[in-house]
């Protein structure tokens, strides 16, 4: 638990350097995907007869770049795929795969979550610093990306915010889970990214706080008691009756999902969500603070 835009460098002989992503070596999945589509490009370019470095001329990217595609070092983009595939005559065989890389190529941390979220029936998160992430605009997001230390590169800011983005698909299934935030005040009045992204991001607040499946709470700064002084919680259940949660001041911040532990973060919440405005009250508040913003 927590937990594409194309950026180019041109390299001499005018190809794009960099049109991938990294691959993370701890992810034995990925690595072991992004080899096999490697090999199927190497096999299918020798097959057509062209070196690495004509295939390069021919698709409009750097020899280098062919090389580490085809060795499993750098996960290709999609137009990669497509424009090998023409070139190469694969007749969509080599186009296909991006299915296959579409998996691996966000973060596996982001895939695990992902792969949880897209499972839950019921998400209840609180959150002490940043609107959470399912409730964040793209520019929100950057900005979030862009402040981290130490930084990301430019490439990573792209994969890690394409990946951020693809999980708010929870807000369009069906059926669709039972979702609830809360949020301190302060992340509503900080002003990440500057006043026109904060505007933005609180009106996509209200938006998806109208939705039915989706209930928005705010604690304000004034409350005299807080039960979520120790920091975020997030619970996920499932279908089948399963659980796992995670907070920064419980069980060493580990996501759990032993019954008796998993009691603990939902009391907590429990008492975070009374002692917040209801969610009536917090849009109304959300709306008063986009008026002053």
């Amino acid at each position: 638990m927590s937990v594409d835009g194309v950026v180019t460098e041109r390299n001499g002989d005018g190809g794009a350097d960099e049109p991938g992503w990294d691959v993370d070596p701890d992810d034995e999945s990925g690595v072991a995907v992004v080899a096999a589509v490697g090999r199927q490009i190497k096999a299918w370019r020798e097959a057509a007869g062209m070196r690495a470095g004509e295939l390069g001329v021919a698709i409009g990217y750097g020899e280098d770049l062919v090389y580490k595609v085809e060795g499993g070092r750098r996960i290709p983009r999609p137009e990669f795929l497509d424009r090998v595939d023409e070139v190469c005559g694969a007749g969509g065989k080599i186009a296909i795969l991006k299915e296959d890389v579409a998996a691996v190529r966000y973060p596996k941390r982001v895939r695990d979550l992902a792969r949880l979220e897209a499972r839950a029936v019921e998400v209840a998160v609180y959150g002490n610093h940043s609107i959470h992430g399912l409730l964040q605009t793209p520019e929100y997001a950057r900005t979030l990306f862009e402040m981290r230390r130490p930084s990301y590169s430019e490439d990573e800011v792209e994969r890690v915010l394409a990946a951020r983005m693809s999980r708010q698909s929870i807000f369009g299934r069906s059926p669709a889970p039972a979702l609830s935030f809360i949020q301190e005040e302060v992340t509503l009045r900080r002003p990440v990214g500057g006043t026109m992204v904060l505007r933005r991001q609180l009106q996509r607040l209200l938006e998806v706080g109208r939705l039915r499946n989706v209930d928005i709470q705010v604690m304000p700064t004034c409350r005299e008691e807080h039960a979520g002084m120790d920091g975020v919680i997030e619970i996920l259940k499932f279908g089948d009756g399963a659980a796992v949660g995670r907070s920064d001041g419980a069980f060493a911040g580990r996501p759990v999902s032993e019954p008796k532990q998993l009691r603990i973060l939902e009391l907590r919440y429990g008492m975070i969500r009374a002692q917040a405005l209801t969610p009536r009250e917090s849009l109304a508040f959300i709306e008063h603070v986009l008026g002053e913003t």
